[in-house]
């Protein structure tokens, strides 16, 4: 069954531009059109887009949406390489949460040491401006 850009977009959960994008990036195959020119989206497709949410979801680049696509859709793939791309955004997002951790670490112990008050002193600006 296929089936136009708004209902795919509305059972993946992606929004009709990002359909368009996707298919743009070669993240989907060159979809079914009609006579008129208007795309078709069979199940497959709504599979691949729902992947391609779920990926973006938890964080994963486009090339690594690309890359894993591709993986998905080959059968004869190692899981090695599947776990080598998520290992590495693994370590990336660990790499980040720290950061923002002493990023929020940081500006509570300068918001601590502010007064808030009317006088014109702030270790907020005085440690920005440092």
């Amino acid at each position: 069954m296929q089936v136009s850009i708004g209902e795919a977009a509305q059972r993946s959960g992606v929004s009709a531009r990002m359909v368009r994008h996707y298919e743009s990036l070669g993240l989907l195959p060159a979809v079914a059109r009609t006579e008129s020119g208007y795309r078709q989206y069979g199940e497959a497709d709504i599979h691949t887009l729902r992947f391609i949410k779920r990926s973006r979801d938890l964080g994963f680049s486009m090339e690594e949406i690309a890359e894993l696509v591709g993986l998905w859709n080959n059968r004869r793939r190692a899981s090695s390489s599947v776990k080598r791309i998520a290992e590495k955004h693994l370590g990336e997002l660990e790499q980040r949460i720290a950061d923002m951790q002493s990023m929020r670490s940081t500006l509570a112990h300068l918001v601590h040491c502010c007064h808030g008050d009317a006088r014109p002193e702030c270790p907020i600006l005085d440690d920005l401006a440092n």
